[in-house]
């Protein structure tokens, strides 16, 4: 396994959101996407008084991140869980709730970057794509045994493939030839079904298909739906939940669970609400915010990044401070 690089995106701007109630002793964060723990590092060297609960489903990210944060091992507890399993991992850990939730979604560094995790379309690797790769179908199975709807679909919904049912063609007739083991022969089977001028346009023709795949063998957008509720109930009041989103599925997601928990529960026109139906969250960012051209230049993995950031301003069923 080669050494992965490791570039937090909008590193200063996410530690200013979640900073603010992680400055009281016995504060805790809830880093719910570890990674390699450059964002965890960061808060924890920022706040002072702050302890990071690490989750990440990757069992080779919370190694390498374990021995990135060993200077804060006192103040760190890393949990092999997925994050739709937030309020399981608090309880079992004995908290009833935490000051700030951080999710940093996508496909990491890490996984990029280590080629025989096959997530990056540049080199030839093993088609796995799994984010836990001690479970689960492969890549390489849903190329072999998903019909050719079912494969249409998830690249056109997915990946939004102009291409979809072109690519998911190809794919039945070449798999009935030969199963697919290796990213180098689905790359060249997408350049060649994809028409040679558009091809010229939108970046690496396989980008959308490896998004697409990614997105199914690891359930993405499901785990998503379900962590997001259980992330805002964990926070107490001040507490926040912030996240990155670099698809417009989950930034669509994000933007309605942060919508339905910022407004209140009476019809729009009334003149004022009345106090108890406030709503029980509030915006921290205006809309989603974008990294900015310098960061973008610095770092290629930003230019797709959507962050947002809710706060608790009162109580609701299951969260209390």
């Amino acid at each position: 396994m080669t050494n992965p690089s490791h570039v937090p995106v909008l590193l200063d701007r996410v530690v200013a959101l979640v900073a603010p109630p992680l400055q009281q002793p016995g504060s805790v964060l809830v880093d719910a996407t570890l990674g390699l723990g450059g964002h965890a590092e960061a808060v924890l060297t920022r706040c002072p008084e702050a302890h990071v609960i690490g989750v990440d489903r990757d069992t080779h990210a919370l190694e390498l991140a374990g021995a990135r944060l060993e200077p804060y091992a006192g103040r760190t507890t890393l949990v092999h869980a997925v994050y739709d399993e937030i309020p399981e991992v608090l309880a079992e850990l004995g908290h009833d709730h935490v000051d700030g939730v951080l999710f940093d979604l996508g496909v990491s560094s890490m996984q990029l970057d280590v080629r025989d995790r096959g997530f990056a379309y540049a080199e030839d690797a093993p088609l796995d794509m799994r984010m836990n790769d001690t479970e689960g179908q492969t890549a390489a199975d849903v190329l072999n045994t998903y019909p050719v709807e079912e494969l249409a679909r998830i690249l056109k919904w997915y990946g939004e493939e102009r291409f979809a049912r072109r690519i998911a063609e190809s794919i039945v007739r070449e798999r009935d030839r030969e199963p697919f083991t290796r990213s180098a022969r689905l790359v060249e089977l997408i350049r060649d079904a994809i028409p040679a001028p558009a091809r010229r346009t939108g970046g690496h023709p396989a980008k959308r298909t490896f998004q697409a795949l990614r997105i199914e063998v690891n359930d993405e957008l499901s785990v998503l739906r379900r962590a997001l509720p259980g992330a805002i109930e964990a926070i107490g009041v001040g507490g926040r939940v912030v996240v990155m989103s670099y698809h417009s599925l989950e930034d669509r997601l994000v933007k309605q669970a942060f919508v339905e928990h910022t407004r209140s529960d009476l019809p729009p026109d009334l003149p004022f609400v009345p106090e108890g139906h406030e709503p029980a969250l509030r915006l921290v960012t205006r809309g989603a915010e974008k990294a900015s051209a310098e960061e973008i230049e610095q770092n290629p993995r930003a230019a797709s990044v959507r962050l947002r950031a809710v706060e608790r301003v009162r109580t609701s069923t299951g969260a209390s401070r």
